[in-house]
């Protein structure tokens, strides 16, 4: 027997019996729609309606009509069908949507991180301008110095000509 070589694709095994072609897409959508209506109201009244109907049928129609005398085996045996496909449909929907929030929470966690980045480079350009704008002159202390200036000028013009200016 020879090692399998990984760098190639295993060899198809073939069967006896031929596996079922589906669609996993169309199953899933089938089985979310299934296991969505499996918890209505609507379900529940349905089928309290007809176990009701079952029951009250085999009990009180006459006895040639009676399909499932008392202990109602073939009602138990339905019910049990209907709960052994429900079970795996719904484990199916939840299985799916679970991959679903998956996938949002890490599309979530990643706009997040993007945010974050967005929020510490602005935080960093802000102060930068902080910095930037430390170090410009604003409009008071250029008022100041303009008014000092005007003081300096009109004093030295006062000692010049000894007359006051008007």
């Amino acid at each position: 027997m020879t090692t399998p070589r990984l760098d190639q694709p295993r060899e198809l095994r073939r069967s006896l019996l031929p596996r079922p072609h589906y669609d996993p897409e169309s199953f899933g959508r089938l089985s979310e729609r299934f296991a969505r209506f499996l918890g209505t109201a609507r379900f529940l009244v349905y089928m309290t309606v007809f176990v009701t109907v079952w029951i009250g049928w085999n009990l009180l129609a006459p006895s040639f009509l009676r399909w499932d005398p008392y202990p109602f085996i073939f009602l138990t045996l339905a019910l049990s069908l209907q709960a052994s496909y429900a079970a795996p449909l719904i484990l199916l929907a939840q299985n799916r949507q679970d991959d679903r929030d998956r996938v949002q929470y890490e599309q979530d966690r990643a706009r997040n991180e993007r945010a974050i980045a967005d929020t510490e480079y602005l935080t960093r350009e802000i102060a930068g301008l902080r910095l930037a704008l430390s170090e410009v002159a604003t409009r008071d202390f250029l008022r100041s110095e303009l008014q000092q200036l005007i003081r300096e000028l009109d004093g030295d013009r006062k000692e010049t000509s000894g007359a006051p200016l008007r």
